[in-house]
């Protein structure tokens, strides 16, 4: 599965979600599995757009034929385009599928990791952050995507903002020296995104 994940600042708020509920014209593409996003929770006027394909040869195909129509109903009403493309890798808790309805928040965060320490920084996503966020009250599922250059993405989806503000252990400090992320971590950047339904395809 292909995870894209696009973010950017808006310009014109009303003629961007206009533009964004046009992407429900996605619905039917091949290899096109969901699509959602809405507003960052700490800049408000940054958007957040998530789509899930089945494998990167779909993703490109609908990009040569069908993307610039779409992208131009947005034309203009945003600047500062950041699109990433991952792989996925695992799930995060369990069973994951791409579906919004039942989320109000999504938590991102984004790695890049040092090139020797790679197999590392997977291996304790899987084995000591995994389970903490798995065992956290409201968060329903998640997945482990990894772009070229070492980037990883951890994209959490919650029941709500107040359960995701839960999610605060005590024991982030002895949970990161346990996986020893700063060891791994170059960068590391994150957002919690509040989902607006009527992005969701």
């Amino acid at each position: 599965m292909l995870v894209k994940w696009m973010r950017c600042t808006v310009v014109d708020r009303r003629g961007f979600e206009r533009g964004q509920r046009k992407w429900a014209e996605l619905l039917g593409e091949p290899g096109f599995r969901a699509q959602s996003g809405g507003w960052s929770r700490a800049r408000p006027d940054v958007a957040h757009v998530f789509a899930f394909w089945e494998n990167r040869a779909f993703y490109d195909a609908f990009m040569a034929r069908g993307h610039e129509r779409l992208a131009g109903e947005q034309s203009g009403t945003y600047t500062d385009p950041q699109v990433t493309l991952f792989e996925y890798r695992f799930d995060v808790k369990t069973g994951f599928e791409p579906c919004f309805t039942d989320a109000d928040v999504v938590r991102v965060a984004h790695s890049t990791v040092r090139e020797d320490r790679v197999e590392h920084f997977a291996l304790m996503q899987e084995k000591v952050w995994n389970p903490a966020m798995a065992g956290s009250p409201g968060m329903l599922r998640g997945v482990f995507g990894e772009a070229p250059g070492h980037e990883f993405l951890v994209l959490s989806m919650w029941q709500s903002e107040a359960e995701r503000g839960k999610y605060r252990p005590a024991s982030a400090a002895r949970l990161s020296a346990r996986a020893e992320t700063e060891t791994d971590v170059e960068a590391l950047t994150g957002d919690v995104v509040r989902l607006e339904p009527s992005w969701t395809v």
